[in-house]
């Protein structure tokens, strides 16, 4: 990106980016409401379209029922359900489809408006195109994903490891755009120089990015009730018999990223890495002069991440409980987005130092 993007003509610009990135993270949010209460594959074709309306009678709610049927969640999890059971989970995935129509809508008229009020100047063309090829890809990652689970006779939910690239390419875009924006809004003198910090949060950064991963895991393979103690897992400190769960043997290293007690270690334990990382991060920033918008921010990675944690241990002792798991779960998750996004804010305003 060009880091000359700051003038008064292109703030409305910036205010539309940040417009779309709160809907963005709301989209997110729903993305893990759908997970959460089994809704994803409930709506068995995509129409870019007609499919903005649900069924508008009973005829067409019966036929989408029917389609649904056919589906292996429907057979081995869900057999139970009734037209209205049907029609709960129905709602979350349209509404997760229709924010994700809103957003192009919210995209695409303000970009209109601007070409047509010059508020759109040359050297925003090219982040501008990649916003919308990553918002695409998005919505063609998800549509894979979504059809890995119609499509295989044998699959409840879609593959963790899908979600997690659906989940990760949602946080690259929101990230994206949010460097974007602050391009446009933030005074170039308000950048702090310290290589030291810098170099420190990027490494914290790549930590965050893995625990964003396995999150995704967690979320995918719904195994928050595996183990729903805490500080222990299950009574034990350390994961035992990883190459086995259940009648499954695990083979190689998929235990890594399959096993679900040894899932809730490395996403339990890398949190608590990242907490003392990003406090020892914080208590060198408070020894750095920085500029004003350094100092009056630097304190709020740690304070994201401990609420982060302190919504991960209730997630966890909430996982029996559905209404519970889901508040839990859901709020669990937008902090880790605003943590994301605290990281990437201090990515922005501390850079290394200029060689003389």
């Amino acid at each position: 990106m060009q880091s000359h993007l700051l003038t008064r003509s292109s703030r409305p610009v910036a205010i539309w980016i940040l417009i779309g990135i709160f809907m963005l993270v709301v989209q997110v949010l729903l993305g893990g409401v759908t997970r959460l209460t089994g809704s994803g594959l409930s709506i068995t074709e995509w129409k870019p379209i007609m499919g903005a309306l649900p069924p508008m009678n009973e005829h067409d709610w019966n036929l989408a029922f029917e389609k649904y049927k056919q589906i292996a969640q429907y057979k081995f999890v869900n057999a139970y359900f009734t037209l209205s059971d049907f029609k709960s989970i129905f709602f979350w995935e349209w509404f997760h489809r229709l924010w994700a129509r809103l957003i192009g809508v919210v995209f695409l008229i303000p970009f209109i408006t601007f070409i047509i009020q010059r508020r759109i100047r040359k050297e925003m063309i090219r982040p501008l195109i990649v916003l919308f090829l990553l918002g695409g890809l998005q919505g063609l990652v998800g549509w894979i994903m979504v059809m890995s689970g119609l499509e295989d006779s044998e699959l409840l939910y879609v593959s963790h490891y899908k979600l997690a690239i659906h989940f990760i390419l949602a946080m690259g875009l929101v990230c994206y755009a949010f460097w974007f924006a602050l391009e446009m809004l933030v005074p170039r003198e308000q950048i702090t120089r310290h290589t030291g910090l810098r170099k420190f949060a990027t490494w914290i950064m790549v930590l965050l990015v893995i625990q964003l991963v396995y999150g995704a895991f967690m979320a995918g393979l719904k195994i928050a009730n595996a183990a729903p103690t805490w500080p222990d897992i299950n009574g034990r400190w350390l994961p035992t018999d990883i190459h086995q769960w259940g009648s499954r043997e695990m083979k190689g290293l998929s235990f890594l990223t399959d096993h679900p007690l040894v899932i809730h270690f490395i996403h339990r334990g890398l949190a608590y890495i990242i907490a003392v990382l990003i406090f020892i991060w914080w208590w060198k920033a408070r020894k750095v002069e920085g500029t004003a918008f350094f100092r009056n921010t630097r304190y709020q990675p740690l304070l994201l991440v401990l609420l982060q944690v302190l919504l991960g241990i209730l997630t966890v002792l909430n996982a029996n409980t559905h209404e519970r798991l889901l508040y839990m779960g859901v709020s669990h998750q937008f902090t880790a987005m605003m943590l994301l996004l605290g990281m990437f804010w201090v990515m922005y305003i501390v850079r290394k130092e200029r060689a003389i």
